[in-house]
Protein backbone atom coordinates (compact mmCIF):
# COMPACT_ATOMS: atom_id res chain seq x y z
CA UNK A 1 0.00 0.00 0.00
CA UNK A 2 1.47 3.44 -1.05
CA UNK A 3 0.14 6.61 0.99
CA UNK A 4 0.13 9.87 -0.84
CA UNK A 5 2.82 12.63 0.67
CA UNK A 6 1.70 14.14 3.32
CA UNK A 7 1.50 17.40 1.94
CA UNK A 8 -0.69 15.79 -0.69
CA UNK A 9 -2.88 14.59 2.41
CA UNK A 10 -3.23 17.84 4.40
CA UNK A 11 -4.60 19.48 1.15
CA UNK A 12 -7.44 16.86 0.88
CA UNK A 13 -8.05 17.31 4.38
CA UNK A 14 -8.27 20.96 3.95
CA UNK A 15 -10.78 20.45 1.24
CA UNK A 16 -12.72 18.34 3.64
CA UNK A 17 -12.91 20.83 6.09
CA UNK A 18 -13.74 23.69 3.47
CA UNK A 19 -16.23 21.81 2.37
CA UNK A 20 -17.51 20.89 5.52
CA UNK A 21 -17.62 24.19 6.97
CA UNK A 22 -19.19 25.92 3.91
CA UNK A 23 -22.20 23.64 4.15
CA UNK A 24 -22.58 24.30 7.86
CA UNK A 25 -24.21 27.63 7.60
CA UNK A 26 -26.99 25.95 5.63
CA UNK A 27 -27.03 23.04 7.41
CA UNK A 28 -28.23 25.17 10.61
CA UNK A 29 -30.44 27.46 8.55
CA UNK A 30 -32.76 24.41 7.81
CA UNK A 31 -32.41 22.57 11.19
CA UNK A 32 -33.13 25.85 12.43
CA UNK A 33 -36.64 25.29 10.76
CA UNK A 34 -37.08 22.22 11.86
CA UNK A 35 -36.46 20.81 7.83
CA UNK A 36 -36.03 16.94 7.10
CA UNK A 37 -32.27 17.88 6.08
CA UNK A 38 -30.10 19.52 8.54
CA UNK A 39 -27.02 19.97 10.51
CA UNK A 40 -26.02 16.59 9.81
CA UNK A 41 -26.93 16.10 6.38
CA UNK A 42 -25.97 18.97 4.50
CA UNK A 43 -22.33 18.72 5.48
CA UNK A 44 -22.07 15.40 5.28
CA UNK A 45 -23.08 16.41 1.44
CA UNK A 46 -20.58 18.57 0.93
CA UNK A 47 -17.79 16.13 2.37
CA UNK A 48 -18.39 13.29 0.42
CA UNK A 49 -19.02 15.69 -2.93
CA UNK A 50 -15.87 17.02 -2.23
CA UNK A 51 -14.16 13.46 -1.64
CA UNK A 52 -15.73 11.72 -4.40
CA UNK A 53 -13.82 14.42 -6.43
CA UNK A 54 -10.66 14.24 -4.87
CA UNK A 55 -10.79 10.30 -5.56
CA UNK A 56 -11.89 10.57 -9.12
CA UNK A 57 -8.79 13.40 -9.65
CA UNK A 58 -6.52 10.79 -7.60
CA UNK A 59 -7.46 7.91 -9.85
CA UNK A 60 -8.75 9.11 -13.72
CA UNK A 61 -6.43 12.33 -12.87
CA UNK A 62 -7.73 15.92 -13.57
CA UNK A 63 -8.20 16.12 -17.08
CA UNK A 64 -9.59 12.76 -17.93
CA UNK A 65 -12.82 12.88 -19.47
CA UNK A 66 -14.04 10.46 -17.08
CA UNK A 67 -14.36 13.02 -14.88
CA UNK A 68 -17.87 14.30 -16.21
CA UNK A 69 -19.31 10.88 -15.82
CA UNK A 70 -17.83 11.42 -12.17
CA UNK A 71 -20.31 15.02 -11.73
CA UNK A 72 -22.96 12.96 -13.74
CA UNK A 73 -22.49 10.66 -11.30
CA UNK A 74 -23.02 13.07 -8.34
CA UNK A 75 -25.75 15.45 -9.63
CA UNK A 76 -28.25 11.92 -10.47
CA UNK A 77 -27.18 11.08 -6.79
CA UNK A 78 -27.26 14.39 -5.01
CA UNK A 79 -30.84 14.90 -6.40
CA UNK A 80 -31.94 11.70 -5.06
CA UNK A 81 -30.95 12.76 -1.98
CA UNK A 82 -32.91 15.67 -2.15
CA UNK A 83 -35.81 14.16 -3.39
CA UNK A 84 -36.43 12.51 -0.50
CA UNK A 85 -36.77 15.47 1.04
CA UNK A 86 -40.28 16.25 -0.96
CA UNK A 87 -43.03 15.30 0.12
CA UNK A 88 -46.15 15.93 -0.89
CA UNK A 89 -49.68 16.36 1.21
CA UNK A 90 -53.53 17.43 0.02
CA UNK A 91 -52.20 18.31 -3.63
CA UNK A 92 -49.13 20.38 -2.21
CA UNK A 93 -44.96 20.20 -2.07
CA UNK A 94 -43.30 20.59 0.47
CA UNK A 95 -39.20 20.36 1.17
CA UNK A 96 -38.73 21.97 -2.65
CA UNK A 97 -35.94 24.39 -1.01
CA UNK A 98 -34.60 21.58 0.95
CA UNK A 99 -34.11 19.64 -2.07
CA UNK A 100 -32.62 22.26 -4.19
CA UNK A 101 -30.13 23.19 -1.03
CA UNK A 102 -28.97 19.79 -0.90
CA UNK A 103 -28.16 20.10 -4.58
CA UNK A 104 -26.36 23.33 -4.09
CA UNK A 105 -24.20 21.61 -1.20
CA UNK A 106 -23.57 19.01 -3.75
CA UNK A 107 -22.31 21.78 -5.92
CA UNK A 108 -20.22 23.34 -3.51
CA UNK A 109 -18.28 19.97 -2.17
CA UNK A 110 -17.64 19.02 -5.63
CA UNK A 111 -16.33 22.57 -6.30
CA UNK A 112 -14.14 22.65 -3.59
CA UNK A 113 -12.77 18.98 -4.39
CA UNK A 114 -11.67 20.86 -8.00
CA UNK A 115 -9.66 23.97 -5.95
CA UNK A 116 -12.52 25.82 -7.09
CA UNK A 117 -13.46 27.91 -3.73
CA UNK A 118 -14.67 31.12 -5.22
CA UNK A 119 -17.70 28.55 -6.99
CA UNK A 120 -18.17 27.08 -3.39
CA UNK A 121 -17.96 30.51 -1.83
CA UNK A 122 -20.68 31.62 -3.84
CA UNK A 123 -22.64 28.69 -3.98
CA UNK A 124 -22.75 28.40 -0.08
CA UNK A 125 -23.27 32.52 0.59
CA UNK A 126 -26.19 32.32 -2.33
CA UNK A 127 -27.77 29.43 -0.93
CA UNK A 128 -27.73 31.04 2.68
CA UNK A 129 -28.47 34.10 1.69
CA UNK A 130 -31.47 32.77 -0.19
CA UNK A 131 -33.20 30.70 2.56
CA UNK A 132 -32.46 33.46 4.93
CA UNK A 133 -33.27 36.40 3.06
CA UNK A 134 -36.28 35.16 1.22
CA UNK A 135 -38.35 34.32 4.30
CA UNK A 136 -40.21 37.29 4.89
CA UNK A 137 -41.02 37.46 1.05
CA UNK A 138 -42.25 34.37 1.54
CA UNK A 139 -44.09 34.87 4.26
CA UNK A 140 -45.60 38.17 2.74
CA UNK A 141 -47.25 36.42 -0.02
CA UNK A 142 -48.80 33.51 1.89
CA UNK A 143 -50.63 36.93 3.63
CA UNK A 144 -51.79 37.77 0.66
CA UNK A 145 -53.18 34.53 -0.46
CA UNK A 146 -54.43 34.27 3.34
CA UNK A 147 -56.05 38.09 2.81
CA UNK A 148 -57.61 36.76 -0.68
CA UNK A 149 -59.35 34.11 0.72
CA UNK A 150 -61.00 35.91 3.15
CA UNK A 151 -64.88 36.68 2.58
Amino acid sequence: MTFPPWSESLTHIFSLAIAYALALPVGWDREKDERSAGIRTFPLVAIASCGFVLVGIAILGRTSPAQARLLEGLITGVGFIGGGAILKHKGKASGTATAASLWATGALGAAVGYGLYDIALVLSLTTFLTLRGSRPLKRATHDDIDASDSP
